[in-house]
């Protein structure tokens, strides 16, 4: 899984890769500036998924370490399901326990 560095990393790396084909494709083949841009937005593309996975990884691990910790507040995950038995029962309001 990425550290939260890495996500930066991964919007310059995907256009930067995609351009660089792109040039040297064009270059080979002749074509002009076409496949260039061409795999600029596959670069584009790909840079933007990455940073949702692993945004979506960190975003997980972080729900998981919260529900380690006693009285922690994140307790739905990021499809909003509950991740605990009492939520489920009333609805995803927390319920009242009397001692």
């Amino acid at each position: 899984m990425a550290s939260t560095g890495v996500i930066g990393m991964h919007m310059v790396s995907g256009p930067l890769v995609g351009v660089a084909i792109g040039y040297f494709l064009d270059k080979w083949l002749g074509t002009g500036p076409w496949l260039k841009l061409a795999f600029l937005v596959i670069g584009i593309g790909a840079g933007f998924l990455n940073v949702y996975v692993d945004t979506k990884g960190l975003v997980d691990k972080m729900n998981r370490d919260a529900l380690k910790r006693p009285g922690s507040v994140l307790k739905i995950s990021p499809e909003g399901e509950p991740q605990n038995k009492d939520e489920s029962e009333d609805g995803g309001k927390q319920s009242e326990r009397r001692p």
